[in-house]
């Protein structure tokens, strides 16, 4: 009975948080989605490894905050530090991206079915396994929620299943977005992309930076 509550206060409280998971991981999500090659089954293929790595991000993100009882207990400029160094990978993995995508546009504009970000051939790294887990563990107001509930589980155990399930509310939200499949993809839309998750990286960037300099400033 107990355990039917939590996983009901769980997938409760992911699909209310959602449109907040949407607006914070879809300036991320979008432009990498309609870089990829046109096609419901290749955007749902992309979807599918952004989430899986998601939720890997999700049950990391569970497992520290049950460890510490909560993020929120780390001494300030601790968690700047975590949270700013985030910021500059996600902004560097979105960079880097940026100019995969712009190379294998440069060969076919029919671009490939997942972009590799450096990685050693035979040993591909999918951009969106990348940017899903980065996501997974970057703080978003619903985190601030589940992680307080997930830190006061008796165990990592509950404290894992209350964020896969919370997890499962919030991708229903992402479900459409495989639709974008449907987009027809030319050169000026490849173009577009690239350009918005260039500008979101130096957003990243910026964030990162100036939350290290003034957790130094702080401290």
């Amino acid at each position: 009975m107990a355990a039917a509550l939590v996983i009901g206060e769980a997938l409760a409280l992911g699909l209310a948080s959602g449109p907040a998971c949407v607006a914070s991981c879809g300036p991320v999500l979008i432009p990498s989605l309609l870089a990829e090659r046109a096609g419901v089954r290749l955007n749902a293929r992309y979807l599918s490894t952004f989430l899986a790595t998601r939720l890997l991000g999700y049950l990391v993100f569970a497992a520290v905050a049950w460890e510490l009882g909560t993020l929120m207990t780390l001494p300030a400029p601790g968690r700047l530090w975590i949270f700013a160094v985030i910021h500059l990978l996600l902004g560097c993995v979105l960079l880097r991206y940026a100019y995969a995508v712009g190379r294998t546009c440069a060969r076919s504009c029919a671009g490939s079915e997942l972009v590799t970000i450096g990685a050693p051939a035979g040993r591909p790294l999918p951009g969106a396994a990348a940017l899903g887990f980065l996501t997974g563990v970057s703080l978003c107001p619903p985190f601030v929620a589940a992680g307080v509930r997930a830190a006061e589980s008796p165990n990592i155990a509950g404290a894992l299943l209350f964020f896969a399930v919370f997890f499962v509310g919030t991708s229903v939200w992402f479900v459409p977005f495989a639709g974008m499949g449907w987009i027809r993809r030319d050169e000026g839309v490849t173009t577009v992309a690239r350009m918005a998750m260039a500008l979101i990286a130096l957003y990243y960037l910026y964030l990162g930076l100036t939350t290290l300099i003034g957790s130094k400033a702080n401290g």
